[in-house]
């Protein structure tokens, strides 16, 4: 077994994902009391390069208890889950946002696919303890991974599990055979302790936190696919075994010990070459054999095969010469053989070259054009600097303007300022001047009054002519000055004369 399907560095001991010895199948086999438990057989691996194959021995989860719910958790279960028919268009980092509030129990997870099931995949997930274990059996079990989708999330307690062997399809190089324990994505060392780490598909180790910012259903170090692409069917009966592909116009059909739709292609479009999807090899229905290498003629343009120097048709000869000399054709093949590599060397120099410069004249114009965006964006901001630099000396200028004109509104406010004062002083005077003349008119008209009552009492005397010839003395006022009160005495003394 490589390297790439043990477990991960850094691990403890008793590593649940860590493959033991190969197992035979009747080690397999489960133990009384195998109805509480099953089996369920997984791989894991590139196809192409190298599959490691082993059972999963799960709790079954439709078995009641003691008082007869099935919703209880097994007894002996360990901190050990497995997440069932797990969607292949969900990609590493759905998986991780889908369980993301769980993420920092989690130690490891291993991608699994399962026998027989091609569109969809196994998760293996082992947690720090059993509590976190047990929570996200109830939280995540019999949920739905999107809302817009119907797939449910089937979560099982895993008792074991155990790895049968590996099978090598082709050879692995030195550089993938022994993986470093570090993540091919922060190159930083995979420990379980700092962060919880995931085994894709094809049994490549990453952390959570790098694996779950890539978007791509691809793993990042060899790039294989967790999601296939659909699988090929017959264009005219639908079957998917035994398919051909036509080499000319794409055209897929059975082949003859099924419907025979690829010979029936043939024989209407005379298309005479095809690759069966299988195993990739190219099949020629005119000479009713397997070709291995083909080439474009320079005569009619259609494709022959390489390896035939002569050809036949009917049994008669064509263009070419059939020579008895067995030396001479192969020697013939030989210098054919020879013109055609010099010719596809010829080919791939010009073809190098007229990329070389395709390229250099693409560095050439992106030079240029970026000489030409740096002119337009000097001139541009040359340009804007100008106009700041005109709009700063108008700004001056308007400021210098408006503190003139502040300057003089100053001046004309200190002024207008002494001439209100001393409008405000003659108004205050003309004021005490009024008050003056107000109050002397008051009080002669006062004494008015008084001289008028004074000669009416006098008049209602019945000694009235007694009295004509005494004089009326005014009666002293606090108020009355004696100016007015001579002024009063003397009108009182020229109205009694």
């Amino acid at each position: 077994m490589s390297a790439s399907s043990t477990s991960l560095t850094g691990a403890p001991a008793g590593d649940d994902f860590r493959p033991s010895p190969s197992l035979n199948s009747g080690d397999l086999i489960e133990p009384s009391g195998s109805g509480l438990t099953q089996a369920v057989p997984f791989s894991s691996g590139n196809p192409r390069i190298e599959e490691t194959r082993g059972v999963m021995h799960l709790y079954r989860n439709d078995l009641p208890d003691a008082t007869g719910s099935s919703a209880s958790l097994p007894v002996g279960r360990k901190p050990l889950l497995c997440v069932l028919a797990v969607p292949n268009h969900m990609t590493y980092a759905d998986f991780c946002q889908f369980c993301a509030s769980f993420i920092q129990n989690i130690l490891e997870m291993r991608v699994v696919r399962n026998d027989g099931v091609d569109d969809r995949h196994s998760i293996l997930i082992r947690f720090d303890d059993l509590n976190s274990a047990d929570n996200f059996y109830q939280h995540f079990n019999g949920r739905r991974f999107s809302s817009l989708e119907e797939e449910v999330c089937h979560v099982l307690f895993t008792v074991d599990v155990q790895y049968t062997g590996s099978i090598e399809h082709g050879k692995i190089s030195l550089a993938t055979s022994a993986e470093p324990p570090a993540c091919a994505v922060c190159l930083e060392r995979l420990d379980q302790e700092f962060s919880g780490i995931l085994t894709t598909i094809c049994n490549h180790s990453f952390h959570c936190s790098c694996i779950s910012k890539w978007t791509d259903s691809s793993c990042p170090v060899c790039r294989y696919c967790q999601q296939q692409s659909e699988k090929s069917t017959c264009s005219v009966c639908g079957t998917s075994e035994n398919l051909w592909m036509c080499v000319i116009c794409g055209y897929v059909g059975c082949g003859r010990y099924k419907g025979a739709h690829a010979i029936r292609h043939w024989r209407d479009t005379q298309h005479c070459y095809s690759v069966e999807l299988e195993t990739r090899r190219v099949w020629d229905y005119v000479g009713d054999n397997y070709v291995h290498r083909l080439i474009q003629s320079k005569t009619d343009g259609k494709l022959v095969e390489l390896n035939s120097p002569f050809s036949h048709v009917d049994g008669e000869c064509g263009s070419c010469e059939c020579y008895a000399d067995t030396g001479i054709s192969e020697a013939l093949l030989n210098s054919k053989c020879d013109a055609i590599v010099e010719e596809y060397n010829d080919l791939l120099t010009s073809q190098l070259e007229r990329q070389k410069e395709y390229y250099e004249t693409q560095l050439l114009e992106i030079e240029e054009e970026n000489e030409r965006a740096v002119s337009e964006a000097v001139k541009k901001a040359s340009f804007k600097l100008q106009k700041m630099q005109s709009k700063l000396e108008k700004c001056l200028a308007e400021k210098k303007f408006l503190e003139d004109i502040n300057d003089n509104l100053v001046k004309n406010q200190e002024i207008w300022t002494v001439k209100v004062q001393e409008i405000e002083e003659r108004e205050q005077s003309a004021l005490k001047l009024r008050d003056k003349k107000i109050n002397d008119l008051e009080e002669q008209l006062r004494d008015l009054m008084l001289h008028l009552e004074g000669q009416k009492v006098v008049e209602q005397l019945p000694n009235s002519n007694g009295v004509k010839e005494a004089t009326v003395m005014p009666l002293p006022t606090e108020s009355s000055s004696s100016s007015s009160s001579s002024k009063r005495s003397v009108k009182h003394s020229r109205r009694k004369g």
